[in-house]
């Protein structure tokens, strides 16, 4: 099984990701008779080169970065991380949780940077190999819960989150645009809840999941 969050930077997506994690270590899934061991990763890192590409896209010197290498490098992240970590794990029967996905390249890149989104898709196929996620939540926050949460932790902004207020309104409603278009796939919580409701709407997108027919059954 393999579990994914996306969102917004400051929507609290992180901290879901390890909450579920720290549940499926603690208990077995619904409707399995064992704990399953779980890994889990975070984007763009998780391998030598993953971090090395991520030291790249997040640095602030780096703000000439043209958006196609971007995309390229998030990619090229991404492709060994599943190559050296994800697929060995899903492979050996493991649950894999991940703090982002290709959901967020179509978003990001796509919607937001305005990258063609057929050639998106095209390169997020081949640095999975095809891999897709079993269940996807996206934790939804609007912009201005973000600027709150962003003064309240008082954080220098890496690269990616100096990108404005435009960029990001682009970048949500591509997120929205990707749960309409497959809500099969991609459950939206609200990431304005506390963090213990947020936790149960999880938790709640794992059970339905294990409990839907096998595809073609």
């Amino acid at each position: 099984m393999f579990i994914t969050f996306e969102g917004l930077d400051f929507s609290g997506k992180t901290t879901q990701a390890e909450l579920l994690v720290s549940r499926l270590r603690e208990r077995p899934v619904p409707g399995a008779r064992s704990r399953q061991p779980v890994c889990f990763v975070r984007e763009p890192g998780g391998t030598r080169i993953s971090e090395r590409l991520r030291d790249i896209l997040l640095d602030r010197k780096n703000l000439e970065l043209d958006d196609i290498a971007e995309l390229m490098l998030f990619s090229a992240s991404r492709a060994q991380l599943v190559a050296e970590v994800i697929r060995p794990a899903l492979l050996r029967g493991e649950i894999v949780i991940g703090d982002r996905f290709y959901d967020s390249t179509t978003a990001y890149q796509g919607y937001g940077r305005g990258l063609n989104l057929e050639s998106v898709h095209r390169i997020n196929a081949i640095a999975t190999s095809g891999l897709a996620p079993d269940l996807t939540i996206f934790v939804d926050i609007p912009l201005a819960e973000i600027a709150r949460r962003k003064a309240l932790a008082g954080l220098t902004f890496d690269r990616m989150e100096s990108s404005g207020r435009a960029f990001y309104e682009r970048v949500r409603n591509g997120y929205l645009e990707l749960v309409r278009y497959d809500p099969r796939r991609l459950v939206c919580v609200d990431g304005t809840a506390s963090i213990s409701e947020v936790e149960k709407e999880v938790w709640r997108a794992v059970t339905r999941l294990k409990q839907e027919p096998a595809p073609g059954a």
